[in-house]
């Protein structure tokens, strides 16, 4: 499609999202500045090359491509990938954060710090806690965890020279760090006029409580903006723009639905019923590979997790580590993967695929999509679809391999294998032959008779079959049919089969090897009976169909006629 329009910006967009799929971040990278450089006002572009440099670590240049992106248009889609690409900045530097703070665990004077310490050196008797602090110091990626463990902090705060007994207080606690005491009350106030007994009078009385802060009335909190007000306009935006779509859909008006559908997905790329309706419109219109790309980044968006599902705050978890697993792994709560659409829109849009490419002619590819349909979902529409493509496929390679030509050169190669008692041989080039040319009767004919030299004789029989039914005036046809059947002493419809012989043997060329078979046949069926008794005739009789019938009593004779009611 890009050799055939290299101007067109939508195509390298496509392109670079299939190349990013395939985690090609370079190809997609250069398929995205391609697509910015030919349209750099479509926002799209920029969505395309800030995911690339996303994927290839390049942080700093996703978010100016990301930014430049907003400069020309401000899109969700933009926002979206910018603060994706700055949480993985963030939970890089955290992750190198916690491979800095695993190095304090492998100080080889750390156990002498520990025990020269009288509040970590208890803990070192006690070997889970012992065992836990060897582990660290094997894998230092573990320290991550430390500020769960109140004694982890305790050990921390030795290994760094910093007292944390503040830090790990509980809250309302009155306890202090050592070299610290609580300050004496301040005495009572004494009265200036009084003497000893007034003194005494006052040390007996008790201070008189302070007044009470008069109750000051707060103002009510003012309302808090919605978070997703922007979100929801925008979605509403984007179902209104569906709307329209469809109704130009009904009316055929393909042109219109193709950018309502398009704009929806601009406004709010969340819903992807907006790009399988995109691709339908696309389709009805004829522009199937349009279909086929707009299919594949439906299916692309399907499968990516969404961010936004999270309901975990990361920025307060006290726990570096585990900010830097539920950024980089989308951890939800519950351990559910959020996805935004379900298997069923999945299976429709790799469907559609498979539709686009049946229209295209290209069966092995629709063959692929449909089977992929039917494992995310299975219908009967696809199925049948599938069977049919499969059907057509067959019949289409079956065409395009006929060659009479090739055909009449694999025949006359069988006939000089048969000839030199290759009979296997002469099978496997009888068969090219009839796959060449599968209206020539004699292909049939010959192979029939290569199985009968190779004792095959269903095959055989099956084979001359064939070759009637390409061509009922074949006359040959039916003397192999003969041959086959007396070989399989079958007498009386080896006859039968000379007697349609000489009826199709209207210019009475084979007369006389017709002739020739009914008498072979006769003294075969004259050998046979000439020492039988009359108890293995009758039996020999009523293995005939057409005898054992008239041989039957009257009334079962009836009954088998449908004369008489049961």
């Amino acid at each position: 499609a890009i050799a055939l329009d290299p101007s067109n910006h939508v195509l390298y967009s496509n392109r670079s999202a299939a190349y990013a799929g395939k985690k090609e971040w370079d190809n997609a990278l250069s398929d995205a500045d391609k697509c910015v450089s030919l349209n750099p006002k479509w926002s799209k572009g920029y969505v395309r090359k800030g995911a690339a440099l996303h994927g290839a670590r390049k942080y700093d240049e996703a978010i100016a491509a990301y930014e430049d992106g907003l400069k020309v248009e401000d899109t969700p889609a933009l926002k979206k990938g910018l603060e994706e690409v700055q949480h993985a900045k963030e939970a890089d530097e955290a992750e190198g954060a916690s491979a800095g703070l695993g190095k304090m665990f492998q100080d080889p004077g750390m156990w002498a710090k520990l025990a020269a310490n009288p509040k970590t050196a208890p803990l070192l008797a006690d070997p889970q806690f012992a065992a836990k602090l060897r582990m660290i110091q094997a894998n230092p990626q573990l320290a991550g965890n430390a500020f769960n463990d109140p004694k982890m902090i305790s050990v921390l705060g030795v290994l760094m020279g910093i007292d944390m007994q503040g830090f790990a207080r509980e809250e309302g606690s009155d306890e202090l760090p050592p070299g610290y005491s609580k300050a004496s009350p301040p005495p009572p106030p004494t009265s200036s006029t009084g003497g000893a007994s007034s003194s005494a009078s006052t040390s007996k009385s008790k201070p008189a409580p302070a007044p009470p802060a008069p109750d000051v009335k707060m103002a009510d909190p003012e309302p808090e903006p919605e978070e997703d007000d922007e979100e929801a306009m925008a979605k509403k935006a984007a179902l209104a723009e569906k709307t329209k779509g469809n109704d130009s859909y009904k009316k055929r008006e393909f042109d219109a639905a193709i950018e309502s559908f398009k704009k929806a997905w601009e406004v709010w790329p969340k819903d992807i019923t907006f790009l399988t309706n995109l691709a339908a419109a696309q389709y009805e219109k004829g522009d199937f590979d349009g279909a086929i790309a707009t299919c594949e980044t439906a299916v692309e968006e399907a499968r990516s997790v969404s961010i936004s599902c999270l309901r975990m705050d990361v920025h307060t978890h006290p726990c570096t580590r585990a900010r830097v697993c539920v950024r980089n792994l989308v951890w939800l709560t519950g351990g559910v993967w959020q996805i935004r659409a379900d298997f069923k829109l999945v299976a429709k849009a790799l469907g559609r695929i498979g539709s686009s490419y049946l229209k295209k002619e290209d069966y092995d590819n629709a063959i692929k999509y449909f089977q992929k349909s039917l494992s995310e979902h299975r219908t009967p529409d696809i199925l049948n679809k599938l069977r049919d493509t499969e059907k057509i496929k067959k019949v289409e390679e079956t065409r395009k391999y006929i060659n009479p030509e090739l055909a009449e050169k694999a025949r006359e190669e069988g006939n000089a294998k048969f000839k030199a008692g290759q009979f296997a041989d002469s099978v496997a080039l009888y068969t090219e032959a009839i796959k060449r040319d599968p209206s020539d009767p004699r292909g049939y004919n010959n192979r029939a008779a290569a199985y009968t030299k190779l004792v095959a004789f269903p095959e055989a029989l099956k084979d001359a079959e064939e070759a009637i039914k390409v061509d009922p005036t074949f006359v040959k046809g039916y003397i192999r049919k003969s041959l086959v059947l007396f070989s399989m002493k079958e007498f009386t419809k080896a006859m039968e089969a000379c007697q349609a012989a000489t009826d199709a043997d209207v210019e009475k060329k084979h007369t006389r090897e017709i002739e020739d078979q009914m008498q072979k046949i006769s003294m075969a069926m004259y050998t046979q009976r000439a020492g039988e008794t009359e108890e293995e005739t009758l039996q020999r009789a009523m293995r005939d169909p057409e005898v054992a019938v008239s041989t039957m009593p009257f009334c079962c004779r009836a009954y088998q006629c449908g004369r008489v009611e049961g």
